[in-house]
């Protein structure tokens, strides 16, 4: 499996940045590829994106979750993928740490891997969750409950 680790700061409360991170079906808005996201009850997510110009989906579950602090989640079914995003209050910003593990399934994934495009990518959509937030200066929403880790 590839590995990306990358990190942002945003000029929110780690409050803002947590609640507005559990909005999954918004992140269409800022994560590109990302077709339509559909949150299935509190530890189940249905996805569906363009990746390498294929249409893929997969179901997610959320193995962890610790609000302000951490989401941890693994894929079910479809393309295999997981990973986790953790929030750190610093200086009344938030640091965004976006840590994922996914497998390469054809040709095309396999060479953008190696080029690095994925990795540019979830660099590129932090980027843009960035400016989501900080444009609008709070959360659309909010789920606060927890799921313990397994």
């Amino acid at each position: 499996m590839s590995r990306i680790h990358k990190s942002i700061e945003v000029n929110v409360p780690v409050r803002t940045a947590y609640n507005q991170w559990t909005q999954f079906e918004e992140f269409p808005k800022f994560m590109q590829g990302v077709v339509e996201v559909e949150q299935l009850d509190d530890t189940h997510v249905h996805w569906v994106a363009q990746i390498a110009g294929r249409r893929k989906e997969w179901d997610a579950e959320i193995t962890e979750q610790v609000p302000d602090r951490r989401i941890v989640w693994r894929a079910q079914q479809g393309t295999p993928n997981a990973g986790m995003v953790s929030f750190e209050s610093v200086h009344g910003h938030t640091r965004i740490d976006l840590e994922m593990r996914y497998d390469p399934q054809n040709l095309a994934e396999q060479v953008g891997d190696i080029l690095g495009l994925a990795s540019r990518q979830v660099e590129s959509d932090l980027k843009r969750f960035k400016e989501f937030i900080e444009s609008r200066g709070e959360e659309t929403g909010a789920w606060r409950g927890q799921v313990p880790p397994a």
